[in-house]
């Protein structure tokens, strides 16, 4: 009898072993748990440390929309804290036999920059930055032709005339908005095309400042005829000699110098753009 006893003690021994090891197994040592913890930690810490880069090591592209039209961005690390960036904007916009207040109008809206600028980021972990630049082409103009039925009305220099019905009257003009075909810009935004961190590379860069074009010009020329009367009576081709002409491009002049001086205060262009960009580096 000892001896089946002890048999038997011996076999369910053999047979709950494996499930006390299982058991034993699954529960996790403290020291398990805060060596996982730190694990974590570190992983996360990795992730948020800063990259470091060689410099002109890495390129990175974006696009979007501005003040000046569609927006296209290049931009290659100098430093951790610099990036040099490459910016071009361009929007064309036509449009024919507009009428209003008697007038037939065809315009044309051509905006064309191309420029450089330094983005200095002061925390190179965020996307805080300045960015001094300059704009080394720039063709912004708008322009207009319109042709004045017979009888509508123009004033110039706060005199009313009227448009012949015998030769309509012609209106030529036109916007400059590059008076200074390089010219200096300043801006601040969000968002470092190339991120000195690790992660992900899409951005959303913002961008507003101001470029620093000079006083917009302003031109216009007359064609046709002209009355002085809703009658008709006294009319003159204002390319001729007469004085009727000669009134109607003195006064034409002095309009003009009214618009200029109206213009005087707006010395810069805004700049205010935001898009996508992605960058091609390999976080080391």
């Amino acid at each position: 009898m000892k001896r089946t006893a002890l048999f038997l003690s011996l076999a369910l021994l053999a047979a709950t072993a494996p499930l006390l090891a299982q058991s034993t197994s699954t529960k996790t040592s403290p020291a398990s748990a805060a060596s996982k913890a730190q694990a974590a930690k570190a992983a996360k810490s990795a992730k948020k440390a800063e990259v470091h880069l060689k410099p002109f090591s890495t390129l990175a592209l974006g696009g979007g929309i501005s003040l000046m039209g569609i927006n296209m961005q290049a931009a290659t690390n100098v430093d951790r804290h610099l990036n040099l960036r490459g910016t071009g904007n361009y929007f064309n916009y036509t449009v024919n036999n507009i009428n209003a207040s008697g007038f037939n109008l065809d315009g044309n809206v051509n905006f064309a920059t191309a420029g450089v600028a330094l983005d200095y980021y002061p925390f190179p972990k965020h996307g805080f930055r300045l960015s001094p630049g300059a704009l080394f082409y720039n063709q912004n103009q708008i322009s207009a032709i319109a042709t004045a039925a017979g009888g509508t009305s123009i004033t110039l220099n706060d005199v009313k005339y009227y448009s012949s019905n015998a030769q309509n009257l012609g209106v030529q003009a036109n916007l400059g908005l590059n008076t200074r075909q390089q010219a200096f810009t300043m801006t601040t935004g969000w968002g470092n095309m190339i991120p000195r961190k690790r992660g992900g590379h899409i951005s959303f860069p913002f961008e507003i400042g101001a470029a620093f074009t000079g006083v917009p010009t302003i031109g216009m020329t007359l064609s046709g005829s002209v009355c002085t009367d809703v009658a008709q009576t006294q009319c003159s081709n204002v390319a001729g000699n007469s004085a009727i002409a000669t009134q109607v491009n003195n006064n034409l002049n002095l309009q003009l110098a009214k618009y200029r001086n109206d213009l005087n205060p707006l010395q810069v262009y805004p700049i205010f753009s935001f898009g996508i960009a992605y960058d091609f580096h390999t976080a080391k």
